[in-house]
């Protein structure tokens, strides 16, 4: 029985938009897969998580989801490496620290909906300096927690950098509306 059957047309284009159903060795697609997606597929603005073969090959472990056109910051929480991607070419990469286990950094694809040059939390009213927001009150900012401590401790769910530098160059190349994915490799 064919995966299509098996598991309907919806499931089938949800396992085609994440690797999955080719890397099970499914054939070629039938006339169910080339219907459009209902309204019951998941927002553009969340999307399920990296699969292995979603990762392009080389050292810096890049979701393909980043090799687009136009600008990307791509998120990678296994390396806790940030890539600043143009035109699916690396134009900056730094080390990135995510959120604790009880405040998690949330992983798909966003855009940056909202920038501030000298932000500071209205919850934890700790500074967030060079903030580019993507989901909710989360950012990539810099951190001179991260930038004093390293890896011993965690944000509130933003993804912190520990390079001044980095991060402003990043800040100033990056648009309101560019995409930012986050992923596991």
């Amino acid at each position: 029985m064919s995966v299509l059957r098996r598991y309907g047309a919806m499931a089938a284009a949800l396992l085609m938009g994440s690797g999955l159903l080719l890397a099970a060795g499914a054939g070629p697609a039938s006339a169910a897969t080339s219907a459009p997606a209902t309204a019951a597929a998941a927002p553009a603005s969340v999307t399920a998580t990296a699969s292995t073969s979603s990762i392009v090959p080389g050292t810096l472990r890049i979701d393909r989801r980043c090799m687009v056109s136009g600008r990307v910051l791509c998120l990678n929480k296994t390396t806790r490496k940030i890539h600043f991607l143009v035109n699916g070419r690396v134009y900056k990469s730094a080390d990135a620290r995510f959120g604790c286990r009880a405040y998690p950094t949330r992983e798909g694809s966003f855009k940056v909906y909202r920038k501030s040059l000298r932000h500071v939390s209205s919850i934890y009213h700790t500074p967030m300096p060079y903030a580019m927001f993507f989901n909710g009150g989360q950012a990539v900012h810099y951190s001179a927690d991260f930038a004093a401590r390293g890896y011993n401790g965690c944000s509130h769910g933003c993804a912190n950098m520990r390079s001044k530098s980095a991060i402003q160059f990043i800040y100033l190349r990056t648009k309101v509306g560019d995409r930012v994915v986050i992923y596991r490799s």
